[in-house]
C-alpha cells in the first residue's frame, strides 16, 4: 500500500478525477435547488413591503389635499369622492409617478376623510379600510 502512495506521488498526473469534478457539480445543483426558492420568497416579501410603503405614503398625500380642500370649502361645499384618482399634487407630495403603479382609487366621507383606498403596484395590492390595511 505504501509503495503504491509513493508511486501515485511520483506520477507526474496532477487534478480532479471526473468522478471527483460530477460530485462537486451535484453538490452544488442541490444547493442551489434549495436556496432558490427562498431566495425568490424573500424577494417577494420585499415587494409587497414596499407596496405597502408607497401605499401608505400616498395615502398621507391623498388625506392632506383631502383635509386641505375640506377645510377650503364652505360649509355642505364639500363634493364626497367616490373612486377618485390622486391628483398631481398628490402624486407628488407622496413623491410618486403615475407610472409608478399601476392603479389607485379611494373614497372620501362628507367630512373630506378618506374612508377607502386601493394602491396596486407590480401585482400587489394594499387595501385601506378606513381603519387598517389588508
Amino acid at each position: 500500500m505504501l509503495t503504491k502512495l509513493q508511486e501515485l506521488r511520483k506520477s507526474k498526473k496532477k487534478g480532479f478525477t471526473l468522478v471527483e469534478l460530477i460530485v462537486v457539480l451535484v453538490i452544488l445543483a442541490i444547493l442551489i435547488a434549495l436556496l432558490v426558492p427562498a431566495l425568490t420568497g424573500y424577494i417577494d416579501k420585499a415587494k409587497e413591503k414596499s407596496v405597502a410603503a408607497d401605499a401608505r405614503m400616498m395615502l398621507e398625500a391623498v388625506q392632506t389635499e383631502e383635509s386641505d380642500a375640506y377645510a377650503k370649502s364652505s360649509k355642505g361645499g364639500y363634493a364626497v369622492k367616490t373612486d377618485a384618482t390622486p391628483t398631481a399634487a398628490m402624486n407628488t407630495l407622496a413623491e410618486q409617478e403615475t407610472s409608478t403603479y399601476t392603479s389607485c382609487k379611494y373614497n372620501t366621507n362628507d367630512k373630506g376623510k378618506v374612508t377607502e383606498m386601493t394602491y396596486v403596484k407590480d401585482g400587489h395590492t394594499a387595501k385601506w379600510t378606513g381603519t387598517a390595511w389588508e
